[in-house]
Order: C-alpha cells, then structure tokens, then sequence
C-alpha cells in the first residue's frame, strides 16, 4: 500500500501544480500606460483587465477608457481549448473571442469580428507572477488615422492575487 500511496500523492501533486501554472494569468491587471508602446501613439486612458477562473474555464472582463474618454466594457467565458466564445457588451473590433495556451506564462486569445480575425493578443506572465506583457497584433485592417499598423506592447500589474478574485 505504500507505493501506491506515493503514486497517489506524487501524482497530486503534480496535477495541483499544472493546474497553478496553467491559471498564472488569474488576477486583476491594470496597464501601466507609460510603460506600454502603441505604434499609432493614441493609447487608452486605461485599462483593467479581469481574469477569473474555475477550473480550466476563465471570464475574462475587459473596463477600458478609450483616447476620446469614452468607456468600453467586454467579456467572455472560455476554456483554454482554442475554440471561438461569444462576446458580450461593447467591444467594437470584436464579437467573438478564443483562447489557447503556448506555454505555462502564455496565452494567445484570437478575436474576430463577423467572423474574420481582427487581432491575436499574445499575454506572457512574469515569472514572479507580478507583470503581464501583451503584443497586439492586428489583422484585417485595422489600421489608424495615417493608415499604419495599429499594433501595441502592454504592460500591465497584477492588482490582485488569484486567491482573491476567484468567484463569478
């Protein structure tokens, strides 16, 4: 009975801990707007990022005050299985999200508007747990007032610890 008691403890243990690494991007976020670049130089006034989670499946709610001060609220509930989410309230480039993970501080969420994808969001967590840095890429033509790119690197903080903001 021993070993079989080892097996099941050693096999706990390593699934308690693919379970943290695959949940690093729990938490609340805010953009550190100094520390993040945009290539049409018309960042947000802010952005707070919320991600919850239960199980392999997270509601990630987006709070956004765009250039103009005008307010944006988004969210949507997926796994991490790749597979297109409906968004709901008011995200003008996007009424469908998907997400999927690359590595154990990566995730890569691909939305789409009318069914064409409108930009791939590629977030790595820190090793500490603490930053959270995303590329925006966009596809499809979203372009700014000059007609390039409109492409950003985030920088975000960690407000809270996954263990706070767990209920939805």
């Amino acid at each position: 009975t021993r070993p079989l008691l080892r097996v099941v403890v050693g096999s706990l243990v390593v699934a308690l801990g693919t379970i943290a690494l695959a949940q690093s991007n729990v938490g609340t976020w805010t953009l550190n707007v100094a520390r993040s670049k945009y290539s049409n130089n018309n960042p947000p006034r802010s952005t707070t990022l919320t991600i919850e989670a239960s199980g392999n499946v997270t509601v990630t709610t987006v709070d956004l005050v765009a250039p103009d001060g005008s307010t944006q609220r988004w969210s949507w509930r997926s796994a991490y299985d790749g597979r297109d989410v409906s968004i709901t309230g008011n995200n003008p480039n996007a009424d469908t999200a998907s997400r999927r993970r690359v590595s154990p501080s990566t995730t890569e969420t691909t939305f789409k508007k009318g069914g064409k994808v409108s930009t791939v969001n590629t977030a790595v967590v820190s090793p500490d747990g603490k930053t959270l840095w995303q590329h925006i890429n966009p596809f499809g033509g979203e372009l700014d007032m000059e007609g390039r790119p409109n492409d950003a690197e985030q920088e975000a903080r960690k407000l809270l610890e996954s263990s706070e903001k767990r209920s939805f």
